[in-house]
């Protein structure tokens, strides 16, 4: 952290010739052969994995040293300089704006889901023993689906406490941050990472079959989860009390859902020269949520510590976007296998962004490893990181790691169950929106 402090006023005192635009951009320094805005990246991604109360100041720290590297040694991907960096965002505006929308839209959608009282009611139809801790990471599975997965974690986690009193085992917690992560993987409305691949022009049928993959990962993972659990501290369903589920609550993120499904979907099928132009289904989102809102008023007082979380989030988003990917390994099943692991020590949004601009993925293998791979560590994944605010003894690497060994287990045989079963299927000659939403092609191998 302090190193990019310093590196600001240096870059400030440099020849002002090199801020303009001079057509041509230059090769960027190296580093032992790496490019350093790659390193300046990772010193971004390993100071938000340490510092995690400052974490917002850390990542707009580095975006703001790497766009200044960017102004005085390489240029941007469509100019050199001032000129250059406008370009950039004028290229990004789409994206941006369509992830701000969502992350801020979903988090009033999840909230919706909760003031519904459903989750309340779910304990009820848990079976006693063993299988009802592995049934509850099933319906976490489901519930991250259609919801955000971080939205997915914390239910589960109020449902854990209140069905094992108060006392629930770290290795269990793991198991519902994979629950989580996997059941979002293979849906497009069910994790940042497969809606931002969606938001870039990825079909949502492309990100399925990474549900090969996720049952596999729930199944292993979940068995000697709740195993654990029911070791810790058996399940209890208390049937006494009557609750009342809110109809209309349910039915409202129904229809946002479904308007941000109908929206992305016409625009990309019937409209694809336009889906670059607008944030469509940001707007989609917001405007069911405006429309439903004398109904069920949203809870707007969520909304300054969600900007600030959507910020730090793009923020990242923009780093990624800044990156030279040309320099990156080519696409395949052994690189998306390896960034499961760096998913796990670097937060999956960046990784995702430079894999989009990229191209040429597996995209259910990819969403797969990015997601389900960062639950091989708390900090791993948003998902874990809100679950932890909530049960600060899942803040140890090292407990996690010796407890929730299993979910490691279950990432390596689910992927590779993937592998064996659908196998690898890059990108196909046709075009997707990069993450900078410009049209790209990218070649099958």
């Amino acid at each position: 952290m302090k190193r990019m402090l310093a590196i600001l006023p240096i870059l400030l005192f440099l020849p002002a010739n090199l801020l303009a635009s001079t057509g041509a951009i230059p090769e960027g320094p190296t580093l032992f052969g790496i490019p350093v805005e790659f390193i300046l990246f990772a010193m971004v991604l390993m100071g938000v994995a340490v510092l995690h109360n400052n974490t917002l100041q850390v990542a707009l720290t580095g975006l703001v040293t790497i766009i200044f590297f960017k102004l005085v040694f390489t240029g941007f991907k469509h100019g050199s300089g001032l000129e250059g960096l406008a370009l950039h965002f004028q290229h990004e505006w789409v994206i941006l704006t369509n992830l701000l929308c969502l992350l801020m839209g979903f988090a009033l959608l999840s909230n919706h889901f909760e003031k519904s009282n459903v989750p309340e009611l779910l304990p009820r139809f848990l079976p006693s023993g063993w299988m009802g801790g592995f049934m509850l990471l099933g319906l976490i599975f489901v519930l991250s689906s259609f919801l955000d997965n971080i939205a997915a974690a914390l239910i589960g986690g109020s449902i854990a406490t209140i069905v094992f009193r108060g006392r629930v085992h770290i290795g269990y917690l793991a198991g519902i941050v994979a629950a989580s992560n996997a059941g979002g993987s293979g849906s497009v409305v069910g994790d940042t990472t497969t809606t931002m691949m969606w938001i870039a022009g990825v079909a949502p049928q492309e990100v399925f079959h990474a549900y090969v993959a996720a049952l596999t990962a729930l199944v292993i993972s979940g068995i000697p989860a709740a195993l654990m659990q029911h070791k810790h501290s058996p399940i209890y369903a208390n049937t006494s009390e009557e609750i009342h589920v809110d109809g209309a609550r349910v039915a409202i993120v129904a229809f946002i859902l479904i308007m941000a499904i109908i929206v992305n979907v016409t625009i990309n099928v019937k409209f694809n020269e336009i889906s670059d132009s607008f944030p469509f289904i940001g707007v989609a989102v917001w405007a069911a949520l405006l429309l439903t809102a004398p109904v069920r008023k949203p809870d707007w007082s969520l909304m300054p510590e969600t900007f600030k979380g959507s910020l730090f989030l793009l923020s990242l988003v923009v780093c990624a976007s800044l990156m030279p990917v040309e320099k990156l390994p080519l696409a395949s099943w052994q690189t998306s296998f390896g960034l499961g692991f760096v998913s796990s020590v670097f937060d999956n949004i960046p990784l995702t962004a430079l894999a989009i601009k990229q191209g040429g993925y597996d995209w259910g293998m990819l969403a797969y490893s990015v997601g389900y791979g960062g639950s091989m560590i708390w900090f791993g994944s948003s998902a874990g990181v809100a679950l932890s605010n909530n049960f600060p003894e899942a803040k140890s690497v090292v407990n996690w790691l010796r407890y929730g060994w299993h979910v490691t287990v279950a990432y390596i045989i689910g992927f590779m169950v993937m592998l064996a079963v659908v196998g690898w299927h890059p990108t196909a000659d046709r075009y997707h929106t990069d993450i900078g939403g410009s049209q790209t092609a990218t070649q099958s191998k």
